[in-house]
């Protein structure tokens, strides 16, 4: 950060886009309610603008968050790596991670709720390594150090792996198999920070010839991002859950398929907004949010709501979770990481055939909603 930079406060933060934003969204969502249950109106309609007023919130105060979260790493001298691989996944999967807790408190009374918060964190996967990489790569394109794919691709791919066959045996995730995810999550961070000089030291050898935007505001303010985003991003997850489970009822779809495509893509957001606006500035924060997400759904996300309640695949959305999203979510992150390590770089064709991917999901997902596929 240049020295003549101007450092902006609190008073500056009240003026700011994003919090005007969230302010206004968390205002509407009030107001909607408030007018549901005064008219005693019980429409669709209404429950679907709750549901989108509920998902922009959730991205908005997510996107509050990464940037006070951010600005305080940046302020400690973590490495632009790291801070993509903690802070900023951590970040962009507050939604998912809020979204999966919530679901899970509500298990004992609504199991198939379960469906929504499994259907949630591997469709945001699914989502973030073929859509989301896909539209990044032919964007602007990725280069990739070999260190990156040796230590948090394999990681990725091994967490991914693992959940899955927790999920497997017995079809359930059982509070110590959520334990053990969560554990790893930390032993991952803890790695990362105890050797974040060695990482620095890495990154200063390879820095691209790019200029990576320094903190602009003060400690204060960006204390307040945290604990403002953090307090909208919870009040958001608990209606988008609630106000989708309804949908799904309504319309008669499973959970795991509206948590799969409505809430993974919708939770993908904040990914997809800061990779493509860190692709442009720094390589370590776009590949490291991309792959530290996807390290952070399948072992801290979907590990925290595990430990609340166990979460067991329905006999309604089993065909679609065992049958269709598990092996679409691992053999694209096999692809992507193949892609990866061909010389060692993300070309555009290979984004185009990312989203190829996910189109392909689309259109078997189809099929089987019209029981042309069948188990």
């Amino acid at each position: 950060m240049g020295s003549d930079e101007k450092v902006m406060g609190i008073p500056q933060l009240i003026h700011f886009q994003t919090l005007v934003t969230t302010a206004a969204l968390f205002l509407g969502i009030v107001a909607v309610r408030v007018l549901e249950r005064s008219a005693g109106i019980d429409s669709l309609l209404l429950t679907a603008v709750i549901a989108c007023l509920a998902l922009g919130l959730l991205i908005f105060s997510a996107d509050f968050f990464i940037e006070g979260a951010k600005g305080l790493a940046r302020r400690g001298g973590l490495p632009e790596v790291v801070i993509g691989l903690t802070i900023v996944s951590i970040g962009t999967s507050l939604p998912e991670i809020l979204v999966t807790t919530t679901a899970a408190l509500d298990v004992a009374s609504s199991p198939q709720v379960a469906d929504f918060a499994i259907g949630s964190i591997l469709g945001s996967v699914f989502v973030q390594i073929t859509l989301i990489m896909g539209i990044v790569v032919v964007k602007n394109g990725l280069k990739i150090r070999e260190s990156w794919l040796k230590r948090d691709g394999l990681i990725m791919l091994l967490a991914v792996l693992l959940l899955t066959f927790f999920l497997l045996t017995g079809y359930v995730l059982e509070r110590w198999e959520a334990g053990i995810l969560v554990s790893l999550y930390i032993i991952y961070i803890g790695w990362l920070l105890k050797h974040r000089k060695v990482i620095q030291l890495e990154e200063e050898e390879n820095r691209d010839e790019v200029e990576v935007r320094g903190s602009s505001w003060s400690t204060a303010a960006y204390i307040i991002m945290v604990i403002g985003g953090l307090a909208f991003a919870v009040f958001a997850a608990h209606h988008l859950v609630e106000y989708a489970s309804m949908i799904a009822l309504e319309l008669n779809v499973p959970q795991a398929i509206v948590g799969t495509t409505v809430s993974g893509i919708g939770t993908s957001l904040p990914e997809l907004t800061i990779a493509i606006m860190a692709s442009k500035r720094s390589q370590g924060v776009a590949i490291g949010t991309l792959i530290g997400s996807n390290i952070t759904d399948p072992l801290l996300s979907i590990g925290l709501a595990g430990l609340i309640s166990p979460l067991a695949i329905s006999p309604v959305g089993f065909d679609f979770i065992v049958y269709i999203l598990m092996p679409f979510t691992v053999r694209g992150c096999g692809i992507a990481l193949l892609m990866m390590r061909t010389s060692y770089e993300f070309k555009k064709w290979e984004g185009y055939t990312m989203i190829l991917i996910y189109i392909v999901f689309l259109i078997t997902l189809e099929a089987y909603n019209r029981k042309w596929i069948t188990f």
